[in-house]
This record gives C-alpha cells, sequence and structure tokens, in this order.
C-alpha cells in the first residue's frame, strides 16, 4: 500500500498544443502503480499515493509524461503535509477573492536573485512574498493582466514555477488531507 499522499502540479498543460486528458493522466498513474485519486480542473493537478520520495516520483512522473504526450512536463510535488505549511503559513489575507491570491510553486528555494530584480514593494498594489520553494502573490486585480505576473514569467523564478490560485491550493490541500487521513 502506497504510503505517502502527494499532491503533484504540472506545469504549462492545456495551454496552446500541449494537450493532456485529465482521465487519460489518471489512467496512466494508474497503470504506473500510483494510488490516484483525484484530478482537479484542467491544468494538470494530482492528488495520489505513493510508496517513491518526492525525486523519484518527479521523475517517474516526467518521463512518463514525455513519452506519452510527446513533448516534456516539468511536475512540482509536494506531500499533504508540506501543502498545508503552505497553506498555514501564506502571509496575505486569505478571506479575500481566491483568484486574487496565487501561490507559485517551485522545486528549489527561490533566491531574490532569480526575480531578476523585481522588488515586492514597488509594483503598486501587487506584491509578493518568498517563503522557500513557494513565491506567494497578491495581485488585486487578478491574474490576467497583472503587471507583476507579466513580470515573472521572464525572469528565472518564473519559468521554474508552476502556479496555481488560492482556491486550487486550498482545495487540493483538502483533497490531500482527507487522503492522508484514510
Amino acid at each position: 500500500m502506497p504510503d505517502t499522499t502527494y499532491v503533484a502540479l504540472l506545469r504549462s498543460v492545456n495551454i496552446g498544443k500541449r494537450r493532456l486528458v485529465m482521465s487519460d493522466l489518471r489512467s496512466w498513474c494508474d497503470q504506473a502503480g500510483l494510488g490516484v485519486v483525484r484530478t482537479y480542473v484542467q491544468s494538470g493537478n494530482l492528488v495520489l499515493r505513493s510508496d517513491l520520495d518526492e525525486r523519484a516520483l518527479v521523475d517517474l512522473l516526467e518521463a512518463m509524461l514525455r513519452e506519452l504526450c510527446g513533448f516534456g512536463v516539468p511536475v512540482v510535488v509536494r506531500t499533504a503535509a508540506e501543502l498545508a505549511d503552505v497553506v498555514a503559513r501564506c502571509p496575505f489575507d486569505t478571506s479575500v477573492d481566491p483568484t486574487t491570491l496565487v501561490v507559485g510553486f517551485a522545486s528549489v528555494a527561490i533566491a531574490t536573485a532569480d526575480l531578476g530584480g523585481i522588488e515586492p514593494d514597488g509594483l503598486g498594489e501587487e506584491t509578493f512574498h518568498i517563503d522557500g520553494r513557494e513565491l506567494y502573490l497578491w495581485l488585486p486585480n487578478g491574474q490576467g493582466r497583472s503587471p507583476l505576473s507579466q513580470a515573472l514569467i521572464k525572469v528565472p523564478a518564473g519559468k521554474n514555477t508552476t502556479a496555481r490560485n488560492w482556491r486550487t491550493v486550498t482545495t487540493l490541500n483538502d483533497w490531500a488531507r482527507d487522503l492522508d487521513h484514510d
């Protein structure tokens, strides 16, 4: 029986021609012996159980996706406990519209140098906070036309993270917590 609950976040799927059907993803993971419980929305979010460690799970998922999809898909994983910690550490007001709060997830700790000189206090209403492998973004006018989001896409921190809005983060956290306690 797999013993660790993970949330796997796939970067840049279902954008343009990079299509991935979530039911296919669940089937592929099942065939690989992963205890996949659920996928959430079409942006590549999995809640699963595995006896693999983080690096081995990432390697397995990335190799599987490259073979089955025909393109590389970077994957970031967090254990259920780590994701609960991400939620608990949020430095912003979480009672607001959940689409205005975004978390960028990276595989390694994010350094200030990875932000290409972007400063949290020079962005008008928008701001951010780095905390280990997470980049918390406060985007009061949403992500779509956010100057901060547009700037981050061009710097190493943005190129090496996959972002989820607060609604997605908390839903995945709830699912992972429920599975972890089963």
